[in-house]
């Protein structure tokens, strides 16, 4: 499992690298002193897992994963308690307090370690957004860990993208055009210019007008396939 330590502190970082050094299963890429250093690490390095500060100098370790177009897994580590019921609102894996002990350390690693290895199998070789990765979404205050095999639909609206997930939709500030490119095109299908649907989400599916299409997502959301994309998509569907 290869891991990235995220952390302002020289020695919270000696200390954490030391605890990890007794899991033979654990590979350190390396250690990041700030949000900045991490996001070039994190895109060159792919980690399986991060241990992330949550308050350094600069972007916070919240606004650092608001940047990342694929999300490891994540456990925030901070001295601060009071941060702590909010990275679970977060539905972050799982949570550290400073000075972290050596068996909450091992509950946690051992939490994801199946699921890691799993997600590996599953994305090898692929280079792609699919339905095992996740993906952080900030909308104001609010922020989701969010795994792709949940998100039905994207929308297109202006210079942002609302994401359907649960009975949430908020808003990310990317292109639909640029998602579209990186969306696993075996599970997502662009419908229109401005939707990109999970067909795993389909229930139903009705001829439209003008040679288009009607699909109904369970949930009960409609989404139109337009007559440009309705000849793809019946292809793939096999209608």
């Amino acid at each position: 499992m290869k891991v990235l330590i995220i952390d302002d502190e020289r020695l919270a970082r000696k200390e954490l690298s030391n605890l990890l050094a007794e899991y033979k299963d654990i590979e350190i890429l390396g250690e990041a002193a700030n949000a900045d250093e991490a996001e070039e690490m994190i895109d060159k390095l792919s980690p399986d897992l991060i241990f992330l500060d949550i308050q350094m100098p600069g972007r916070t370790g919240f606004e650092l994963l608001e940047t990342l177009e694929k999300t490891p897994k994540v456990i925030f580590t901070t001295a601060y308690d009071e941060y702590a019921l909010k990275a679970f609102e977060f539905n972050a894996l799982d949570y550290l307090l400073k000075p972290i002990e050596p068996k909450r350390l091992t509950e946690s690693i051992n939490k994801i370690r199946q699921e890691v290895a799993t997600k590996n199998e599953q994305n090898k070789n692929s280079s792609q957004l699919t339905v095992n990765d996740q993906v952080f979404v900030k909308d104001g205050d609010n922020c989701w860990f969010v795994k792709l095999k949940d998100v039905r639909l994207f929308e297109s609206d202006g210079n942002y993208i609302k994401v359907y997930f649960d009975k949430n939709k908020p808003m990310i500030h990317k292109s639909l055009n640029a998602l579209d490119e990186k969306l696993d095109n075996k599970h997502f299908f662009r419908v229109s210019r401005k939707h990109i649907i999970n067909l795993e989400w389909i229930d139903e599916i009705e001829t439209w007008f003008n040679g288009g299409l009607m699909v109904k997502l369970k949930g009960g959301d409609k989404v139109e396939v337009s007559r440009r994309q309705a000849t793809k998509f019946k292809d793939l569907m096999s209608l």
